[in-house]
């Protein structure tokens, strides 16, 4: 990780856990998301709400696509624990996934022309694709969602988060907009089957004309101001 060692917590200022104590982020290697896998999807299923009588399917369809992700080149994760007084330390939230390639080829299949911002971003290496974003309901209204994608986009010096969601799955469409994310569009993926998936981005840090793309101390990350098929908010 660019930011903190992995293991290495830090405590979340300003922000109190509904348990009360405090909530600490740290970075987790592959070895040691693997390690947590039971973990993380007794986390799943919490923070989906899956019907009674789904939760063994639901728990079971996160596991495999964790363990397809937890291989990708450049995986990272973010995780959210909270002390609880008198109790060990619990896990509350966790954020993950990977680099997007500076080909491009992360894009494939996408409908229409594909923002020039966003192809000089992703050929500059500031993509990062976040593939899951996992909160305890206890924690969902209080901001922990986005303090951990954020924590993750900082740790990878990335300028935009870029994730794809299922537009038949409302709830998560829902979340990711409320935490921010912009849609710019639709995108075909083959794989295990043809689906039209929405595609939605996050800018790191607010836009001034000397941080065009939240990233100050990155120069080349630095474009032109003319319009390019985002929102005024993404120029």
């Amino acid at each position: 990780m660019a930011g903190s060692s992995p293991g290495q917590a830090q405590r979340l200022a300003g922000y109190e856990p509904s348990t009360g104590g405090a909530v600490y982020l740290r970075g987790l290697s592959r070895w040691q998301a693997e390690s947590q896998r039971e973990d993380l999807a007794d986390l799943y299923v919490e923070s989906t709400g899956a019907v009674s009588g789904e939760e063994y399917r639901s728990r079971e369809g996160f596991l495999r696509r964790f363990a397809v992700d937890v291989r990708r080149p450049g995986f990272d994760m973010t995780a959210a624990e909270a002390t609880v007084p008198g109790e060990a330390s619990v896990l509350v939230g966790c954020a993950f996934g990977f680099p997007v390639r500076r080909d491009g080829t992360w894009w494939r299949g996408f409908l229409g022309a594909l923002p020039q911002r966003i192809e000089q971003l992703t050929a500059s290496g500031h993509v990062f694709a976040i593939t899951e974003v996992m909160v305890h309901p206890h924690e969902r209204d209080r901001g922990l969602a986005r303090h951990l994608q954020e924590r993750l986009l900082a740790d990878h010096q990335a300028s935009l988060g870029a994730t794809l969601v299922d537009q038949t799955n409302h709830a998560v469409y829902d979340a990711f907009r409320s935490w921010g994310w912009q849609d710019i569009g639709g995108i075909i993926r083959r794989q295990p089957g043809p689906a039209l998936l929405r595609v939605l981005v996050l800018r790191l840090g607010e836009w001034t004309p000397s941080k065009p793309d939240g990233l100050a101390h990155n120069p080349e990350t630095e474009r032109p101001r003319e319009a390019d098929g985002l929102d005024p908010g993404m120029r």
